[in-house]
């Protein structure tokens, strides 16, 4: 039962893990990582392990096409095939405050902790305020050992500078107080409109680094549709921002 002022995981399916991977895909700028681990966990077929409600989300419901309506909420699910374990946070919506935002990813931390989770990748976008065909994906560690490891996969360190923000950020920050281990992988975008293309050059990294193939089709078909309004939206906007304006942050 959700409680006041209370985050609240609703677990719905028991899964076992040995030591799973977090991948967090939270909406952020371009919406670059929630594509891309939204299209792998469907890709994977992954099962809907725990929902999570909280407080600290807006004070909305959404409506769906059946006529009923539902509270807005992250969900989590579970992969499992062989030795490759993957647990997928995603969602709607994150956290509106700072307060809120330490609240949500410590009772996250906790649930992660009791199924084993050693490390974690959080996905996001890094804004340039350019127009790029080829994104590169630009990488932070919480752990210098681990920037070998990510560049042997084309993970650029060292060129991202700003802050991150909301849980890509906060998920590694308290998740290294906790003794864990992550990076933030951020596919390069505009930071103005949807990236799919982003998030297919962010989900092939992701792709060798959790040892999974996944199509990527449909990936493709949106990123044609993306680009069609991306087109509309230079005519109306410009493609590029002027010098000091670029968005260097991630989400």
């Amino acid at each position: 039962m959700l409680m006041k002022n209370e985050t609240y995981i609703r677990v719905r399916k028991s899964m076992k893990f040995k030591n799973p991977i977090i991948v967090e895909g939270l909406p952020g700028i371009g919406l670059v990582g929630k594509i891309a681990a939204q299209h792998m966990a469907k890709e994977l077929k992954a099962t809907r392990i725990a929902e999570v409600y909280s407080p600290h989300f807006p004070h909305q419901v959404i409506m769906r096409k059946n006529g009923t309506i539902r509270m807005l909420r992250n969900v989590i699910y579970g992969y499992k095939k062989k030795d490759v374990e993957i647990v997928f946070l995603l969602g709607d919506v994150q956290a509106v405050t700072s307060d809120a935002q330490f609240e949500v990813t410590n009772k996250l931390l906790d649930y992660f902790e009791a199924l084993g989770a050693k490390r974690i990748y959080t996905l996001g976008g890094y804004g340039t305020g350019k127009h790029l065909d080829t994104p590169r994906v630009l990488g932070a560690a919480t752990h210098k050992s681990l920037i070998k490891e990510m560049q042997k996969e084309g993970i650029i360190f060292g060129e991202s500078r700003g802050t991150i923000i909301g849980a890509a950020g906060m998920l590694l920050g308290l998740g290294k107080l906790r003794r864990m281990e992550g990076v933030c992988l951020m596919g390069e975008t505009h930071g103005a409109y949807v990236d799919a293309n982003s998030a297919k050059e962010l989900l092939k990294v992701l792709c060798k680094l959790l040892r999974v193939k996944v199509t990527l089709e449909k990936l493709e078909e949106r990123i044609k549709l993306d680009k069609v309004a991306g087109d509309e939206l230079k005519k109306l906007q410009g493609a590029d921002r002027g010098p000091g304006e670029s968005l260097s942050y991630i989400r």
